[in-house]
Order: structure tokens, then sequence, then C-alpha cells
């Protein structure tokens, strides 16, 4: 299988570089295309996320799978318009079973940037449906890809590469699970509208959390930020009066001194009379005094802990990856076992076809000899000869030529094929006859007569 994969992601480019040669999903289907009728392609997938673009491409037989995906990276510079060089230098491919086995820990999520991340799995069953709608999968990627989408959902069932987060805005909301039953009977008040503050907003969204309001230096930022989500947006200054109704407060501001002191959250404690409150702390310097967590009913983490979390978490996920490793070898193992074992079965078909047109055109030679009257005898013995010289004629001339060229192996192999014994299996079947004629003239020496 002439299967090739290549591509460009956060380990081998810089995110101006991948900018660069991203595909707009409305330029996939025209890109997918050209590619195939640019370089002779049989069947093509693009896939484009943040972080990785990457192409899979079946090679027709005959060419070199290198040489076609040099080609390949040639035609997405000239397709970007970037030097081809640049992009030679800044991109990595596989061919054949390696390239399917990098698919696959694609799909698995054992080569993102955060190991064991779901969603690329979500999006190469979007970029198979695109080149699908496109025209550019056939048979081949028609088995593939289905294959490639039950080995990653093993790994993921079979393993725990995805359970534990690894990354500090997943643990500050993972952390809000473990304190509070219900997260969606929770408020939560984030300081800061930067980029760690709108990936909370996601993970909490995503966890059931409701009521979100964001609190900002400046009321612009935080509107455009809460606007995504549907949230509220409030200045700093507004914090006090919040602060009683907020059940998970998590910050991550640039502040060089602290936003939330002791004393005020002293004060929305006795407000909530007692009631529990997570506070996370991502600053650094950091946005909450210290001593807040000498408060009870507070329960306060730095960055500091969510790290022991995420690295903990991350040694965990490596583990799991190594289990998800042995599982891909043996799917894809699978995989190519199947594959050698249809295309046996195509040639026995063909084989067979072969064969039945052999003797229907030997039967119907003898079926005239006998209407016109010609021995039966005769026309029987012409259709044996005929039916096994010509069942036997491709495999002769094919054994003379292996034979001239010195491919014992052949030969070897053919032996077996063919159902032949060599001389020693004959020699060794005549031992066990030979034997009983011995016994029977050493009994008759004896004046024994065999009954």
């Amino acid at each position: 299988m002439n299967l090739i994969a290549l591509g460009i992601n956060h380990n081998s480019a810089t995110v101006e570089v991948r900018e660069r040669v991203a595909f707009a999903p409305e330029q996939i289907a025209d890109a997918l295309s050209d590619l195939c009728g640019s370089l002779g392609l049989e069947e093509a997938v693009i896939l484009s996320t943040c972080n990785r673009m990457e192409l899979y491409a079946m090679v027709p037989a005959g060419d070199c799978p290198v040489m076609k995906a040099s080609g390949v990276i040639d035609w997405l510079a000239g397709y970007h318009q970037l030097a081809p060089e640049d992009l030679h230098q800044a991109s990595y491919h596989h061919v054949a079973e390696r390239a399917l086995q990098h698919l696959v820990q694609v799909a698995a999520g054992l080569d993102s940037m955060v190991l064991g991340e779901p969603q690329i799995f979500g999006q190469l069953k979007s970029a198979y449906a695109v080149a699908s709608d496109a025209g550019t999968v056939a048979s081949e990627f028609g088995r593939l890809f289905p294959r490639v989408f039950s080995i990653a959902k093993k790994v993921r069932t079979d393993t725990a590469i995805g359970e534990n987060p690894v990354s500090v805005a997943y643990a500050a909301v993972d952390l809000a699970g473990h304190i509070f039953a219900d997260l969606s009977d929770c408020n939560a008040l984030l300081v800061g509208a930067g980029e760690t503050i709108e990936l909370v907003t996601r993970h909490l969204i995503e966890a059931g959390v409701n009521n979100i309001v964001i609190a900002n230096r400046t009321l612009e930022r935080g509107r455009e930020l809460a606007k995504k989500f549907g949230a509220e947006a409030i200045l700093l200054s507004d914090i006090p009066a919040q602060l009683p109704k907020a059940d998970i407060i998590i910050s991550s501001t640039a502040s060089q001194l602290p936003i939330l002191g002791k004393g005020a959250v002293e004060g929305a404690i006795r407000a909530r009379k007692h009631r529990p409150m997570l506070m996370v702390d991502i600053a650094v310097p950091r946005d909450i005094e210290p001593q807040v967590g000498e408060l009870r009913d507070i329960y306060l983490y730095t960055v500091d802990d969510l790290r022991q979390i995420v690295d903990e978490n991350l040694r965990s996920r490596q583990d799991e990856a190594r289990k998800a490793d042995g599982i891909i070898m043996e799917g894809v193992r699978a995989f190519y076992e199947e594959r050698r074992s249809l295309a046996a079965v195509d040639l026995v078909k063909e084989f067979r076809k072969a064969a039945e047109q052999t003797r229907q055109q030997e039967l119907d030679r003898a079926l005239a000899a006998l209407e016109r009257g010609d021995d039966a005898a005769t026309v029987l013995a012409q259709l044996a000869r005929g039916l096994t010289n010509k069942l036997i004629h491709a495999p002769t001339t094919g054994l003379k030529r292996a034979s001239a060229e010195g491919r014992e192996d052949v030969l070897t192999h053919a032996r077996g094929l063919l159902g032949l014994r060599g001389d020693e299996a004959l020699e060794a079947a005549a031992r066990p006859a030979a034997s009983v004629t011995s016994i029977n003239k050493a009994a008759e020496s004896r004046g024994l007569k065999r009954q």
C-alpha cells in the first residue's frame, strides 16, 4: 500500500509558518482536486488545524512514495506561494506502514501538543468527510480511514490517555468538580480577560457552569470575551460587590500587586454564611494574597499547585501513551494482514476465472468434435491433453525463466504452491513400503507365512 503522510506541525515549524500553510475550510475541496490532478494521486485527505497541516495520499502503483511526498511539498509551496526549500525544512513525511501508524497516532491524540487531547479525532473525521464529498476518497481510503477511527477509539476506551487534565486552565476547572457536587448550581467569577481566562471560561461551560462573570481592568475587553460565551462583564472595581455571590473564583491577570486581599474575602465569607469558596490563582505575580488561604471555608490553589497536578497527570498520560502505542502497532499489523489476505483472494479469483475460461474453450472444442462424429475416446483424450497443457503452460514458462535466472527461492516456493513433493519427500514416502517388504521377507525366511 503506497500511503504517504506528510505535514507541518507544532514540533516542526513556528506558528508563523503554520499560519501560512493552513487551509481555510472553504479552500479544502478545491485544493484536494488540484492536488490530485496536478500530481496524479489516486486519493487524498487534507487535515488543517491550529497546530498542524497534514496531507494523506495514496500513491499509484509503480510511483516512488518518497519522491511523490517531495512533489506534494513542492505543490503545497506553490499553492501557498512559499519557497519550497522553506517547507522542505519545516515538514516531515512518512510512507507505507509508518504513515498508517502516524495517522492513527494523530487520530488518538498521541501526536498533539496536549497529549491525549480528544478534539483532533473529530477534526480528522471532518477532514475525511470533506475529502469524500470532494471525490478524493475511493476504495483504499474507504477501507483505511474507518479502521484508523476504530483503532483510535480503542485507544481511548482501553487506556486513560485523556482522563487526567494536563493544562493549567483545565486543571483549575477540574478542581471545581472535586469540590462542588453540581457545577450547574455554581456562580463563577473570573478575573482577567486573557488567553488563559478564555480557556477557563470554555472549560467551565463544558463542565456545566451557567453563571459566569468576567472582571477586567478595561470593560471593553471584558465585554468582548463575555460576548463569546454569554457571560457578564464587570470592572475590577466591582469585584467586592460580586465576590459574595461567587462560588468559584479564578484569576489570571498581569497585575504587579494583589487584586484580592484577606479582608475583602473575609467579608464575602461572612455574607455567604461560610458557604465554601474555591479560589484559584493562576497569575504570576499572584493576584490573591497568600493569607487568604488561612481562612476557613476557602480552598486556595496557586499556579504551582496546579502545575504539580498537571505534571503528575502528564506522567500518567505518558504511561498510558506507551500502552496506546502497543494497541496502535497491533491494529496496524492486523490491518496489513487483512489487506494481504484480500490481495490473495483477488489473485485466486483471477486465477480461477482464467482456468474457467480455458476449461470452457476446451469443452466447446470437444463438444464440436463429438457433433462431427469423431471417436468419443479420442475426443476425451484430446480434451484432457489440451486442458492440461493450457493450465500448466504459464506456470511452466515462469518456472523455466526463474531457473534460467538462478531464482532458487522462486522454485522452492513454487513447489509448495503447486502441491509437489521433492525427492526427499518421495524417498521418505517409499521407506515404509520398503520396510514392510523387508519384514515380510524376514518372516518367510523363518518359515512364517503372512496370513
